[in-house]
């Protein structure tokens, strides 16, 4: 069956779900885990009214005015009264805010004399401080379950006291690439063979989606080889295979998955490079045929691949990070195909530069390339200037 580019990924998409394997995970070690619980807040945040800045706090109903310093307070530290009419206290950034006092005052605004500090400006009620619960009640939600851990979410865990958290099991990617040709990287090949490189680089795909890679050895143009190893690669939670998915006289991955037992969900799509894509199911476990030029296996994964990883991964969402920037020169292709091509995004993400490249083998283009131009399928030609849609690498 072929489908277009979005309808392949809302099938992937849609099949697709949490392994639903639990386990626990120190919270320093979880990041890029995705969360099998909701994290709640433990207590108001800030847990008082709180300084934003070094300055006074103050009765705005005095100033402007002459005000009496009785004292000051550091974060860290409680100040034991009361601000009364005509008084004022220095404070310091993260120090809670005193008992009758409504705005803080910076302390660049200021003027003092002793133990008295003259105000000009006028202050409004909650200036310069967070009031008590301003950025979470206790009790509160504050990253939903199926959110995957970054950097922020490991602080808001320290925040609440959680030194541990529930999260799904990262998926185990059994990658098996085929082919009398290919040879290991270690290997110094013949003329008329090349290095596997594309058991190299999905491995590293997957690791950056979540999942834990597992590369098997080549599997051989032949039926047992390709059956034996096919059926090794089923005991992970996803299978890749790379190369044999073509029509052509050696390529069996397709004949000995359906021997298996599969279920095809789709064996094409309207994309190049990468057309003659694979994806389907054996029992329980979900398997792609990826074409075997490295640029269309590079695709693919970051296309379909990428998506049932998460999803596997337990992720509410699997967003494909699609944005979109201005040639730098006239673009045009043939109709019919989505098309994902190897470019250059500029650094402030404004201006992409189509790569010269010589087709779906050459890994140095894919290598200068940091991202992929996007070819509708039903638009020719773009001008320069003109915005085309851009997958970052």
């Amino acid at each position: 069956m072929t489908l277009g580019f979005e309808q392949a990924r809302e099938c992937v998409l849609r099949e697709v779900g949490p392994l639903g394997a639990i386990e626990s995970v120190p919270a320093p070690e979880c990041t890029g885990r995705v969360l099998a619980e909701p994290i709640l807040s433990d207590r108001d945040y800030p847990p008082f009214p709180r300084s934003a800045r070094d300055g006074y706090a103050v009765r705005t109903s005095d100033i402007p005015g002459s005000l009496r310093i009785i004292g000051e307070v550091r974060a860290g530290e409680l100040f034991d009264r009361a601000i009364g009419s005509g008084e004022a206290v220095e404070i310091m950034t993260g120090a809670p805010v005193p008992e009758g006092a409504d705005a803080v005052v910076m302390i660049e605004h200021t003027e003092r004399a002793g133990d008295h500090v003259q105000i000009s400006r006028e202050l409004h009620l909650g200036d310069n401080f967070n009031a008590r619960g301003a950025e979470a009640r206790e009790g509160g939600l504050l990253v939903p379950e199926g959110c995957r851990v970054g950097f922020a979410e490991v602080a808001l865990l320290a925040m609440v006291g959680r030194e541990c958290v529930s999260a799904y099991r990262r998926p185990r990617v059994a990658i098996l690439p085929t082919g009398d040709e290919l040879v290991d990287a270690a290997t110094q090949p013949r003329e008329f063979q090349i290095r596997d490189t594309n058991s190299w680089s999905l491995a590293a795909q997957v690791q950056r989606a979540g999942g834990v890679p597992e590369r098997l050895p080549v599997a051989r143009d032949n039926y047992e080889s390709t059956r034996d190893l096919i059926a090794r690669g089923l005991d992970a939670d996803l299978l890749l295979l790379s190369g044999g998915v073509s029509a052509g006289k050696y390529d069996i991955v397709e004949r000995v998955l359906a021997d298996l037992g599969a279920r095809f969900f789709f064996d094409r799509v309207r994309i190049q490079p990468g057309q003659p894509l694979v994806f389907g199911k054996i029992g329980d476990k979900f398997f792609f045929g990826l074409p075997g030029n490295p640029a269309s296996t590079m695709v693919t994964f970051e296309l379909f691949v990428r998506a049932a990883i998460e999803r596997l991964s337990g992720a509410a969402e699997a967003p494909l990070p699609l944005l979109r920037a201005a040639l730098t020169r006239d673009f045009r292709h043939k109709t019919g195909l989505t098309r994902f091509l190897p470019a250059r995004l500029s650094e402030d993400g404004a201006n992409i530069t189509p790569e010269s490249w010589h087709g779906s083998g050459d890994i140095p283009a894919l290598a200068r390339a940091n991202a992929f131009l996007v070819a509708d399928a039903d638009r020719e030609a773009w001008k320069v200037g003109e915005d085309i849609r851009v997958l970052r690498k």
